[in-house]
C-alpha cells in the first residue's frame, strides 16, 4: 500500500494546510499509524480537537470520512450491518406465489441485494482510501467493543449468510473516547495511543489566528488567556477549542478590541453552557481580565 506520508514533519506539514494545528506528538503517533496499519486511539477531554484530527487527516491524504457514531445502546445491525427485512418480505411472498422451494427463497433473500451496510461493513467494503472515524468509543458498553475486534485486527467482517468480507485497502482509523470509562484490554493493545489535551496559551493563540484571521495578535491572545484561566476552575464541562474560536469571533463581531470584565460578563454563556458554570466563572475572573498592553 502506498505510503500517505513522508515524515513526522511532513504530516505537521500538510495538517496545518488545512488549518489544523499539530504538535510533534500527535504528528508522529499519525505518522506510525500509516506505516505500521495500525488504529489509532485518541483520548482526552471534549474539545480537544480529536475528531477534527480525524477529519484533518481525511482532507490531507483525499480520502473519504466514514464516521460510526458511538453511543449506548448501539449494536451489530447499527455499526456492521443488517438485512432489509421488508425487502425480504416482499421477495418471499413473490416466490411463493411461484411456488419457489424454501432453499431457494433462502439462498436469495440472504444474498447481496438484501444488505445494509453500516459504517463498519461501508469502510471495509470500499475500494477508494477511507478514514474511519469511530467516534465517542468510550460510550458503547464493554459487550459492543467485541464488534470491533475484528475489524480493528484484520480488517474484516464476518457475516454468516455471506463468509468473511476482507479489505480490500487498509484505511487510517481513528478511535476517539472522552475518557468516561476504561476501554478494555484487548481493543486497547489493537491501537497506537495518542492522548490530546487542551493547548497551551501559545498554541491556542495561534490556532485561534488561523481560524480566525481577522483578529489582530493581542485580542487573540488576551482570549487564549482568559479561556485558560476559564478551564482551571471546577466546571462542568469547560471551553472547547470550537468555542474559543467562537467567542474570538463573537468578540469581533461585538467591535471589542479588548477583553475586560465587563466584556468577560456580557459574553460568558458563548464560552460556557451552564448557568452554574457561568456563575462561577463571573465570581472567579470578572476582577482578573487580563489588561491591555
Amino acid at each position: 500500500m502506498a505510503e500517505r506520508f513522508a515524515s513526522v514533519a511532513d504530516v505537521v506539514d500538510r495538517l496545518r494546510e488545512v488549518d489544523y494545528l499539530s504538535d510533534e506528538a500527535i504528528a508522529g503517533v499519525v505518522y506510525l499509524a500509516d506505516r505500521l496499519e495500525k488504529p489509532v486511539l485518541v483520548e482526552g477531554p471534549a474539545g480537544v480537537g480529536k475528531t477534527e484530527l480525524a477529519k484533518a487527516i481525511a482532507l490531507v491524504t483525499d480520502a473519504r470520512l466514514i464516521r460510526l457514531q458511538c453511543y449506548e445502546g448501539l449494536d451489530e445491525s447499527k455499526a456492521l450491518y443488517e438485512w432489509n427485512y421488508k425487502k425480504q418480505l416482499l421477495r418471499i411472498q413473490v416466490d411463493r406465489d411461484h411456488d419457489a422451494k424454501w432453499e431457494e427463497v433462502e439462498a436469495d433473500i440472504f444474498s447481496e441485494p438484501f444488505l445494509l451496510t453500516r459504517p463498519l461493513l461501508e469502510a471495509i467494503r470500499s475500494e477508494e482510501p477511507v478514514v474511519l472515524l469511530i467516534d465517542e468509543v468510550d460510550r458503547v458498553e464493554v459487550e459492543t467493543e467485541a464488534l470491533l475486534l475484528e475489524v480493528l485486527s484484520d480488517f474484516q467482517v464476518s457475516i454468516p449468510e455471506l463468509g468473511t468480507i476482507a479489505g480490500t485497502q487498509r484505511p487510517i482509523v481513528v478511535l476517539t473516547s472522552n475518557n468516561t470509562r476504561e476501554l478494555s484490554e484487548a481493543l486497547k493493545r489493537r491501537c497506537l495511543y495518542l492522548h490530546v489535551d487542551y493547548p497551551d496559551v501559545d498554541r491556542e493563540t495561534e490556532i485561534v489566528r488561523i481560524r480566525v484571521p481577522e483578529i489582530d495578535a493581542e485580542l487573540a491572545e488576551q482570549v487564549a488567556r482568559v479561556v485558560r484561566s476559564i478551564r482551571g476552575l471546577e466546571l462542568k464541562k469547560a471551553p472547547s477549542i470550537s468555542e474559543t474560536i467562537d467567542w474570538a469571533r463573537t468578540l469581533l463581531y461585538l467591535g471589542k478590541t479588548e477583553v475586560d470584565a465587563t466584556t468577560i460578563d456580557e459574553t460568558l454563556h458563548v464560552l460556557l453552557k451552564y448557568q452554574h458554570d457561568i456563575a462561577k466563572a463571573r465570581k472567579e475572573l470578572g476582577a482578573e481580565a487580563p489588561n491591555p498592553r
